[in-house]
């Protein structure tokens, strides 16, 4: 498990109809609820385990616009804006820091890539600044690499997973939205063809509106009332270090590792684009439609059969009623088994890079399952199929920095407000109407 994330109290009286249930407690489902209430919709967020307490709080925290895919971008570019407003609006401590982020790098071909990447971000009025071996050694004092070159962005950050989540979970509470945690969402009511409310563990709750951001969960959830929802689950593997001086001041990738300062002055660590897959009933549903991506990723992806995914978690089989207990009673919190031999590979990589760090420890390790999609683009959409349910799932590892733009977006769409961003790239009929393509060499 990582550091232990911040307690939100559950509200006192249980409704019996709001206008909008959001389902998942991760940064995409708090910031919905929060961006929900701040509009004045009543608004109910329900967590099967606790706010924060899956992916959204075992990510690497970065906030980021660069090297986005450019159907992400222009969110990205909205959710640091938020980020950077979020601390003040709220009263809440979420972590942001606008420190700036680097990507550094021996090879040429990662340069060429991040110089036609700069060049399409400029239309954006996105800047990112190639760096010469020279500014790139500057900007990793201690370093012992002879850097070719690489890429900075003075205006992303980072913020803290174990505040963030519940940070804005108790935002939307100050602004009339109701929390429950222990309390899974079982289904959803739907009378005349459209969404009425959902059944929760603890009875039904009338909405004419439901926003699914259930993250690994979602596909599970979808596919009881026949939507087909294409997501594959990878498991990812980080740790954070002991404190000590830090001598890397802002989040960092190379191909050995990927690091970033925390506030207490230990680091979070990992292993550059790495993790595994356990495959399960629905990895073999969606094989066919992940195989462009697996191929792309095949070298830096640990595959093996799962057994037990058959029969439990987000993978496994099966149907279930209403009024008897559901898959997502039966595991509250998913905490996969980290890979130990990656996280032996970061922290020896990261001491190799930076003699000054030599005597630093690792004090925990973690995975964590990140719900992915074909073409590494998050579903931020209605469902025509089934009008009043809304998804916000399937970040591709991308969905802790953009999640307070991911909030916005969505309570737009519910509310029928104007998007903040063209909605076109995130809808959820892509996956049907062929236009979704994956662009394997984007990060």
């Amino acid at each position: 498990m990582p550091a232990p994330i911040r307690f939100v109290q559950d509200s006192h009286l249980f409704p019996e109809a709001v206008d909008v249930v959001v389902i998942g407690g991760g940064i995409a489902g708090a910031a919905t609820a929060y961006e929900l209430a701040r509009k004045g919709v009543s608004v109910v967020l329900l967590e099967k385990g606790l706010i924060g307490a899956e992916q959204s709080s075992r990510n690497w925290g970065w906030c980021r616009q660069q090297n986005r895919d450019e159907r992400e971008l222009p969110l990205s570019i909205h959710a640091l804006q938020r980020w950077k407003q979020l601390k003040e609006e709220t009263g809440e401590e979420l972590g942001f820091r606008n420190t700036g982020l680097i990507y550094a790098t021996k090879k040429q071909e990662e340069i060429d890539a991040w110089e036609k990447w700069g060049q399409m971000a400029k239309n954006y009025g996105m800047h990112s600044e190639i760096l010469t071996a020279a500014r790139a050694k500057s900007l990793t004092a201690g370093s012992v690499s002879a850097w070719l070159g690489g890429v900075y962005s003075p205006t992303d950050g980072h913020a803290e997973p174990s505040l963030a989540a519940p940070g804005l979970a108790i935002a939307a509470q100050k602004r009339g939205a109701l929390v429950f945690q222990h309390c899974a969402v079982r289904g959803l009511d739907v009378s005349a063809g459209r969404v009425s409310g959902v059944w929760t563990e603890r009875g039904l709750i009338r909405a004419s509106s439901v926003v699914c951001a259930g993250g690994a969960w979602s596909s599970m959830f979808c596919r009881r009332h026949g939507i087909d929802l294409p997501l594959g689950n990878v498991i990812g593997t980080a740790m954070r270090t002991a404190p000590i001086e830090q001598v890397i001041k802002m989040p960092l990738y190379t191909e050995g590792f990927a690091c970033r300062p925390q506030l207490d002055g230990s680091y979070t660590l990992s292993v550059s684009g790495r993790g595994r897959v356990a495959v399960g009933p629905q990895g073999l549903r969606y094989a066919k439609k992940f195989y462009s991506t697996f191929q792309a990723r095949r070298k830096n992806l640990k595959v093996h059969l799962s057994p037990s995914a058959f029969f439990s978690g987000p993978e496994a089989l099966g149907k279930w009623q209403f009024d008897a207990r559901s898959p997502f009673e039966k595991v509250r919190i998913l905490d996969p088994e980290p890979d130990y031999a990656m996280v032996q590979e970061g922290i020896a990589a990261m001491k190799r890079e930076y003699p000054a760090l030599s005597a630093v420890k690792v004090v925990q390790w973690w995975g964590g399952m990140i719900d992915s999609t074909p073409d590494a683009v998050p579903v931020i959409s209605s469902v025509d199929k089934l009008p009043g349910l809304f998804i916000s799932a399937g970040y591709s590892a991308h969905g802790f920095g953009i999640g307070p733009g991911a909030g916005s977006l969505m309570s737009d769409l519910v509310t029928g407000s104007a998007p903040v961003v063209d909605p076109t790239p995130f809808r959820y009929d892509r996956f049907s109407d062929g236009s979704a393509i994956k662009k394997p060499g984007m990060m």
